[in-house]
């Protein structure tokens, strides 16, 4: 473990917060948004609050990612990606604990004011308070506990679900008080793009996680199969995000993602041809960079449609 004395507790905490990781969370609520925007439900101050929610689910997420790691010590100095403030002792397990609780009571606080701004239905109520209490648990649970999933190969179902489809129908739901499946394609692309960031992470980590037991999807399908894989998810996403705009918009823009197309394409070619965890090492902002490209491109095609 580094000496406490290479890095400040304030940039510790900085780097245990992942802030460059928000981008990915908060596009979501921008998709959902945009089609509620496109079908004329768009409030704002739903879309805020889901905005906040959302955010505070990702840092709870990266604590507790942070936390759960340090503690099985499958984060080493031999890992590739950065240490966070724990695995650095920067951090003491107390700390993180407190500011684990900290975060939670914020995420509930927010959700529960998303809750009461945009549901009237009590069955609605009831369902947004379990859907957000198992995205906290979720947030928790992938590195955290007896049997955290993230070890068990189960994280990118996960992000799919909670970053993909739960956050973009959710957010749509909750401005226009109804389900349209036509949220389901974008709503996929989001989860395939959010998915994809998490397997750039664990490509990068691949060797690390093998040998110290934390068996994500990546591990489990060795690095070529994980870059085939990684692929598969890129075109998922444009194809499902062409489809919506084939189906549903009748206006050029609707095709404004195409113009992220180059970067996915530039992208994937480099992770597949590339077959060392060093070198995925800066592909993980620039795929986060490149899932918003495209979800920010896709969400302003959809509302000047």
């Amino acid at each position: 473990m580094s000496s406490s004395t290479t890095i400040s507790r304030p940039r510790a905490w900085l780097e245990s917060l992942r802030l460059r990781t928000l981008p990915l969370a908060l596009a979501s609520i921008v998709t959902g948004s945009a089609i509620a925007a496109w079908q004329h439900t768009f409030k704002v101050e739903i879309a805020l609050l889901a905005l906040l929610t959302a955010a505070m689910l990702q840092i709870l997420s990266n604590l507790a990612n942070d936390y759960g790691d340090a503690v099985k010590g499958s984060d080493t100095e031999e890992r590739i990606g950065p240490l966070r403030g724990m695995q650095k002792g920067v951090i003491t397990q107390a700390q993180m604990k407190r500011a684990l609780g900290i975060t939670v009571v914020i995420t509930i606080l927010s959700g529960i004011a998303l809750i009461a701004v945009a549901c009237q239905k009590p069955q609605d109520i009831i369902g947004f308070l379990v859907l957000g209490l198992m995205a906290i648990v979720a947030a928790i649970t992938y590195t955290v506990g007896t049997r955290p999933y993230g070890y068990m190969g189960l994280g990118d179902i996960s992000v799919l679900v909670f970053f993909g489809w739960l956050s973009v129908a959710g957010t749509y739901y909750l401005q226009a008080g109804t389900f349209d499946s036509v949220v389901m394609l974008p709503a996929t692309a989001c989860g395939f793009l959010a998915t994809a960031v998490l397997n750039i992470n664990n490509l990068r980590d691949i060797e690390n996680d093998a040998v110290n037991g934390k068996n994500t999807l990546a591990v489990r399908l060795g690095p070529i199969k994980a870059r085939v894989y990684h692929v598969v998810l890129l075109i998922g996403a444009v194809v499902c995000l062409a489809l919506f705009a084939l189906v549903n918009l009748q206006s050029a823009f609707g095709w404004l993602f195409v113009l992220a197309i180059p970067m996915l394409y530039k992208h994937g070619r480099y992770v597949f041809t590339h077959r060392t965890p060093e070198a995925m090492r800066p592909m993980l902002e620039n795929m986060v960079k490149s899932a918003l490209l495209a979800n920010v491109l896709f969400a302003i095609g959809t509302v000047l449609s």
